[in-house]
């Protein structure tokens, strides 16, 4: 009789199964099974996006553009900057934002990406905005004596205009970075579809020449970011969309540019992907946004997150890994 039962019993049996509880190795042993700590996002109480860094003078500033657009709305709504600073890129505190479309007297609205620079003592910040009277994005620059600012608009116009760049498209000249060789030698490098770059005088307000194209980056979405390491330059973008992150090499900040690969996967839930690649205390650093935040996190409500860069012997760039947990403190 028990036999003949057996059976019928097998369904209960395995929905009892399945219903307990797993228990990890250690767990089994009388412990805690670990739980990874979680720092990405590196900030959890606003939704940031697009970001730039800077290191100086032992510090990291961090410069993000601002999602605030309400939950379940497609649309990007940015008005402001913000601006954090770290010594161990873990431990993160706001600094109140340096800048808002309004510095930009000629600018209508859209704080999209951008990018901080120091030269001879004062800061330089190339942002991205709607003009207001010239149709179309445009790229303007401003100016302060701290890394925290207060920021004020450095021209008085608009560095970059739609009516500059021959495309088809009205956000053609967004994303800007900007790069001082060791020479001295000022680069601008912005675009999207195309990537163009330019020389900037030392007062690193003005075009010093011709507007050109880098024309061997395949899928090139937008986003350029350009950095030095020994003897190479690199030059990484977003490719295609949704966006990945891909980049290229060069002996020169003006190239040619050899295209190397993949060097991120889409990140989360966000279409969009943005990086910056600085060195800190002896180990690179990939700095990124995700959609990752629940529940109305996304592409037009981004995060930043921050996780190791590593190199190959030959200076190519190895695949970044994009993790919950985050980095370590440096030290």
């Amino acid at each position: 009789m028990k036999n003949a039962l057996l059976p019928a019993a097998l369904p209960l049996l395995a929905s009892l199964l399945l219903a307990a509880p797993t228990l990890a190795p250690t767990a089994a042993l009388g412990q805690a099974a670990p739980v990874p700590v979680a720092s990405n996002p590196v900030i959890k109480d606003k939704y940031t996006a697009d970001p730039a860094a800077l290191v100086h003078n032992g510090t990291v500033y961090l410069y993000t553009g601002h999602d605030e657009a309400p939950p379940r709305r497609d649309g990007y709504v940015m008005h402001e900057w913000l601006c954090y600073s770290s010594q161990d890129m873990v431990h993160w505190k706001e600094h109140a934002s340096p800048l808002n479309v309004k510095a930009f007297a000629w600018a209508k609205d859209d704080a999209w990406a951008s990018q901080v620079i120091e030269r001879g003592g004062k800061f330089y910040w190339y942002a991205a905005v709607e003009h207001g009277s010239v149709p179309g994005k445009a790229i303007g620059v401003a100016v302060a004596d701290s890394p925290t600012g207060p920021f004020r608009d450095a021209r008085g116009s608009a560095l970059i205009t739609n009516n500059l760049t021959e495309s088809p498209i009205m956000w053609d000249d967004i994303d800007p970075t900007v790069f001082v060789d060791d020479k001295g030698q000022a680069y601008l490098y912005w675009g999207n579809t195309n990537c163009y770059w330019a020389k900037l005088k030392s007062n690193m307000t003005e075009l010093d020449g011709p507007i050109n194209k880098v024309t061997t980056l395949p899928n090139f979405t937008e986003a350029p970011w350009v950095h030095k390491r020994g003897g190479w330059y690199y030059l990484s973008y977003a490719y295609q969309f949704p966006e990945k992150i891909a980049y290229a090499m060069s002996r020169s900040p003006e190239g040619p540019w050899e295209f190397k690969g993949l060097l991120n996967e889409v990140a989360g839930n966000s279409n969009t992907n943005h990086q910056a690649i600085i060195d800190f205390k002896g180990q690179s650093y990939f700095i990124y946004h995700n959609g990752s935040i629940p529940t109305d996190g996304g592409s037009f409500r981004r995060s930043v997150c921050i996780d190791y860069l590593y190199y190959n012997k030959d200076g190519t760039m190895k695949r970044v890994v994009m993790t919950t947990e985050g980095v370590k403190p440096a030290k």
